[in-house]
């Protein structure tokens, strides 16, 4: 896989949960638009007019707590989000952001990063440069069928691919 991630960063804090990155009401969603114009809207409603193609969040620990649903990672990856970065994330969000393509890393050095930083998170190396701040992060690049899933846009494609079906 060749591949960056450039983006603007979103910086929020620790335990930020499901509710709050998409509200429970909105699970019935199923348009994508829709689902994304909700993202955040009650911690950050100024987030989703800010955004744009391919911004990143940086986060605290325990990001994505709460329900297992995928509409979280789904409205975040929506609203035109490319990665999360944590310095530690719910397992089942974990799981559910590379479910459905959303790449999420966890790095140490969370708290180095300010809003609105430009960042490039190398997917070939597993390096974060933040070009604001001049500095260069290490993080482990998760396991090679994890990339392959990321790569394809989430499971679902990558098992069609995987099975040649159309």
């Amino acid at each position: 896989m060749n591949k960056s991630l450039n983006g603007k960063v979103f910086k929020f804090g620790d335990d930020i949960d499901t509710g709050q990155i998409i509200p429970g009401k909105y699970v019935v969603l199923t348009d994508p638009d829709e689902l994304a114009s909700h993202v955040f809207e009650d911690i950050a409603p100024e987030f989703k007019s800010k955004v744009e193609l391919g911004d990143i969040i940086v986060a605290g620990k325990n990001f994505g707590t709460g329900s297992s649903r995928e509409h979280a990672p789904k409205a975040i990856k929506f609203s035109g989000i490319s990665a999360v970065i944590a310095k530690s994330f719910a397992r089942i969000f974990y799981r559910n952001a590379i479910n459905i393509g959303l790449f999420a890393i966890t790095l140490p050095q969370v708290d180095e990063f300010k809003e609105n930083d430009q960042i490039t998170i190398n997917l070939n190396e597993g390096k974060v440069i933040n070009h604001t701040q001049g500095k260069e992060y290490e993080f482990e690049l998760p396991h090679k069928v994890m990339l392959d899933i990321f790569a394809e846009g989430g499971i679902i494609p990558f098992t069609k691919k995987e099975l040649n079906l159309k």
